[in-house]
Formats: C-alpha cells, structure tokens, sequence
C-alpha cells in the first residue's frame, strides 16, 4: 500500500484488465465493510464504444451550457472516458430509512472505491478515482439511468500506466488521543 500512487486518467494507456482480471476486479472491490449486508453500491462498466458514446453525451450537455465554447473543450468532454481502456462508475445505492445510517451505506460505497484502487495496483494497472463534473449533473443521472436514491461515489479509470506514477506531497496524519479528561 505504501507504493500505491494514483495514475492520472491522462496517462494511462491498453491494454486494460481482460475479462477475467476486470471479474477479480470487482469480486475484491466488494470485500468491503457493509453493515446489514445491503450491498448499498453497485458497478457500470464503462469499456469499448460505450466509452465513446458516452463521451458524445458530455460533449452535447457541455455545448448546450457552453454555447460559444471552444471546440478544443467539446474534443475534451468526448474524449473524457477514452483516456483510459476501462472505466467503472461505483454508484452508491443507499436505502432510507433503514436501521443502518446512511453515512454508513455512503462509506461503504467509498471503500469500493479505494478496493477498486488497490486491486488494480495490486494487479500491475494504473487507475485513478474521479468525479469531476458530470458525476453531479443530473442529465448524466439520467443518461446513467441512476434512481433518485443513488450517486456516482466515482468513476475509477483503469489501464496500463503509460507514464509512472509520481508520488504527491502529503501532510501527515492528524491524531488526536482521548483522555478521558475534560
């Protein structure tokens, strides 16, 4: 865990995990805590073509907010999901009202994202968590088909590292410790 490093999307190159590798993938991303075992996420791979036809998506929702937008960023929003060989979105599907809080059912959902993390370096890929805008739009909702109940807790981009990773500067941990004392 110590060598993990996120690879930007941009640097990211094929091949991606074959079938069985993107299977495994999953299967570990899943091994995560979830109280009540309601399994409050689910996967949409994104792979192939479906990459491209939804980057035809953002590009026509970035042309109707952006009217004189440039063409250099209607090329970005369509080649968004191109930059790497796989995307999977992990969608948090939290259940209300039920006996397990929320925010627990949202966590859960962000240690799939970080299993899927792990498990991509561990198996030699390069990846990456993002959102960035159209995991919020809600015409993306749509086009995703999402229930009012769900989000995109990420878009985890998977593929060969075409340019090594580099470590970013990172604070140390904050701790406190609980005495006990007022």
């Amino acid at each position: 865990m110590a060598r993990r490093r996120s690879t930007r999307a941009i640097d990211m190159s094929g091949p991606g995990p074959s079938p069985e590798q993107l299977e495994a993938l999953l299967k570990l991303a899943a091994r995560v805590p979830d109280h009540g075992k309601l399994f409050p996420w689910r996967f949409m791979v994104f792979e192939g073509e479906a990459r491209s036809r939804f980057g035809e998506k953002l590009e026509a929702f970035a042309r109707a907010d952006i009217p004189d937008g440039s063409e250099e960023r209607f090329a970005l929003e369509r080649s968004r999901f191109e930059r790497a060989p796989l995307v999977i979105a992990v969608i948090s599907h939290v259940t209300v009202p039920h006996k397990i809080p929320e925010w627990e059912q949202i966590m859960s959902a962000g240690a799939v994202c970080q299993n899927l993390l792990l498990a991509a370096d561990a198996m030699g890929f390069g990846a990456q968590w993002l959102t960035e805008w159209y995991a919020f739009d809600a015409r993306v909702r749509a086009v995703l088909g999402l229930a009012d109940n769900e989000r995109v807790a990420g878009f985890i981009y998977v593929g060969t590292q075409a340019v090594a990773a580099v470590e970013r500067p990172r604070k140390p941990p904050q701790v406190t410790r609980w005495t006990g004392k007022a």
